[in-house]
């Protein structure tokens, strides 16, 4: 007798078709609220997506906001003299009052603009460009040196002038006199310099000597106005 049609297995057989058919009924269908399939891959690679802006708008870090109090425990601002003026000294209470009264000013960003602006115009008065000192030293000091230009051309003699380095750059003094500041410098610099005749015999100097200069010079800025530029405003040599 085959038995497989024996009465008992077809009731078993009809009894695991229904219950299939039920699991297939909620395990089987969809409700368009299941998650996808879980990709690892996609998980720990997943880019990062830009939070929007409006046009024309920056976003700004956290620490360049201005005005931002200070986060409970963190230790607050080194003193804007500490490494340029001794505690309690002139000097010192002179770079605050001025950086409080200008927020622009910092004593590296204005020694690192002083030092560019020196090497410009050793550069510009060797080479007699006087378009591009008149843009860096006041009114009087550029008369000055356009004269000495002028008397240097009129008498046929050329200036051979390499700049080697600037081996010291330190603040001097600071003075506010009303929106009107002054900050002197002393530079002591490495120059290669000859003056020469008209013949090209040497007058002065030596192209073959690095020699040492020291100057003191004064730059004065309005700081209430647009223009952030400081310029030469006084020059002093130092033996």
């Amino acid at each position: 007798m085959n038995t497989i049609f024996d009465p008992f297995n077809l009731v078993l057989l009809g009894i695991a078709l229904v219950i299939f058919w039920r699991l297939r009924g909620v395990l089987g269908s969809r409700t368009g609220n299941e998650r996808p399939p879980f990709d690892p891959y996609a998980a720990t690679h997943k880019p990062e997506v830009a939070p929007e802006k409006a046009p024309g708008t920056v976003l700004r870090f956290p620490k360049d906001q201005p005005g931002e109090p200070v986060p409970a425990g963190a230790e607050p601002p080194l003193p804007v003299w500490m490494g340029y003026a001794p505690e309690g000294s002139p000097l010192a209470t002179a770079i605050a009052t001025l950086a409080e009264a200008d927020p622009n000013f910092t004593p590296k960003s204005f020694i690192d603009g002083a030092k560019l602006a020196y090497e410009m115009i050793v550069d510009g008065f060797a080479k007699g460009d006087k378009a591009a000192l008149k843009e860096l030293l006041s009114n009087d000091v550029f008369e000055e040196f356009a004269a000495a230009i002028d008397a240097r051309a009129a008498a046929g003699q050329t200036v051979d002038s390499r700049f080697v380095g600037i081996d010291k750059a330190e603040l001097k003094s600071i003075e506010l006199a009303g929106k009107r500041a002054s900050v002197t410098m002393k530079f002591v610099s490495e120059i290669i310099s000859v003056t020469r005749e008209k013949d090209g015999s040497v007058i002065e100097g030596d192209p073959k000597e690095i020699r040492e200069i020291t100057d003191v010079w004064t730059f004065e800025r309005d700081i209430a106005s647009r223009d952030p530029n400081w310029k030469l405003a006084a020059t002093q040599a130092e033996a």
